[in-house]
């Protein structure tokens, strides 16, 4: 957001703003988030830090952006001055009004090391939001194997300042922080799927161009290289298969490449970045099967927007996927190769009774997570949290 664009966050604040006097979001340093003084520097010197007037962006009128001009290392820095900031020149009433810091924590966790010095320093009670592990259930590789380590070694100490931890999956989630020593009555579910269901719904008008699609960020845990291997397997039975990816990231560059290798020009198409979630329903209804192959994912919540749609669902065994997908009744689950992929993207492209089977009860699934009731439900979790809590 802090770049302008308007993703599933924007989305979500949009509805959430309006449950609260005013938010305040302390984010992280963004590229185009210059330090007016010195527009060459990457980071700012000891006197400019001491001069420094942060960039704030607002939104709703009542949202406001904190980007941080420092890098990285210095978050959890920056979490504590800010807030420290914000307090101060708002003449934030603690003894009068419900305040509390929601931290979306992952590793490195810096989010949670700064907040939890700050919570000390000011009083406002805390909670944790574990969307998802890195790595778990499965790694995309070396950094992800450690950092699911790392968390099981840190979030018992992280977690122990905070009111609650919040988990957005009621499995997968919970049963790792209850492994890494998180007692149970601290871990809370509250769910962070909030589909627009008047956006996300079928369209009967729109032309299935399109076997497959995909959505999401490309990352490498998203495992879209075996998603496309899959693809070239299906093709030799299949030679008119069509595969959509939306979304952009580092692996983008990768999968062309690999598409290119495989000879999957006519097979696979990226879309890229779709700015309006208008343009993502009609992109979803474009095609007859949604497809997630991740590695590890709290969500996702773009296999919800997919089943609104009335797409059915071949997933793998991550996040909520677990919680909503009954195999054979509700989607159908894959392992992580590209032979059991491209089995079950044959199986259910040849069974229409199957697909409309999975079409109706995905619809079904989906409007448990309309936006407005979702988000309601958010906003009064954190608001009894925030009465019942002392620091």
């Amino acid at each position: 957001m802090a770049l302008g664009k308007r993703g599933a966050f924007y989305n979500t604040l949009e509805e959430f703003h309006k449950y609260w006097d005013r938010i305040d979001i302390i984010c992280p340093k963004v590229a185009n988030n210059i330090n007016s003084a010195n527009p060459k520097s990457k980071t700012l010197n000891p006197k400019q830090i001491q001069n420094y007037k942060p960039q704030t962006l607002n939104l709703f009128n009542n949202v406001f952006i904190h980007p941080s001009p420092w890098p990285l290392w210095l978050q959890p820095l920056w979490i504590l001055r800010e807030g420290i900031r914000i307090l101060k020149t708002n003449n934030y009433k603690l003894q009068t009004k419900n305040y509390i810091m929601t931290v979306h924590e992952y590793p490195p966790f810096y989010n949670g090391i700064g907040s939890k010095v700050l919570a000390s320093k000011i009083g406002v009670p805390y909670i944790l939001e574990i969307h998802h592990i890195p790595g778990y259930p499965k790694a995309a590789g070396g950094k992800e194997a450690f950092y699911r380590w790392l968390t099981k070694k840190f979030i018992r100490f992280d977690a122990s300042g905070a009111s609650a931890v919040r988990v957005v999956n009621q499995k997968q989630v919970p049963s790792f922080l209850i492994g890494a020593g998180i007692r149970q009555d601290k871990i809370k579910y509250i769910p962070s799927m909030y589909i627009d269901l008047e956006v996300f719904q079928p369209m009967s008008g729109e032309t299935k161009k399109y076997d497959l699609v995909f959505a999401g960020r490309l990352e490498k845990n998203k495992n879209t290289g075996m998603l496309i291997k899959a693809i070239s397997k299906v093709k030799s039975q299949n030679p008119e298969v069509k595969l959509l990816i939306i979304g952009n990231g580092p692996e983008k560059e990768n999968l062309k490449s690999e598409i290119k290798n495989l000879n999957l020009e006519n097979n696979v198409f990226l879309a890229g970045w779709l700015p309006m979630a208008k343009d993502v329903a009609r992109a979803y209804n474009s095609a007859r099967i949604f497809i997630n192959p991740s590695l590890n994912e709290g969500g996702p919540r773009v296999a919800l927007e997919a089943m609104a749609c009335g797409l059915p669902v071949i997933t793998t065994r991550v996040g909520i996927m677990n919680d909503i997908i009954i195999e054979g009744e509700t989607g159908l689950f894959i392992e992580w190769t590209a032979y059991d992929m491209s089995e079950k993207i044959k199986k259910l492209l040849n069974d229409n009774k199957l697909q409309e089977k999975f079409s109706q009860a995905g619809v079904g699934i989906s409007r448990q997570f309309e936006r407005k009731k979702i988000i309601e439900n958010y906003a009064g979790e954190l608001l009894n949290i925030a009465k019942q809590s002392t620091v």
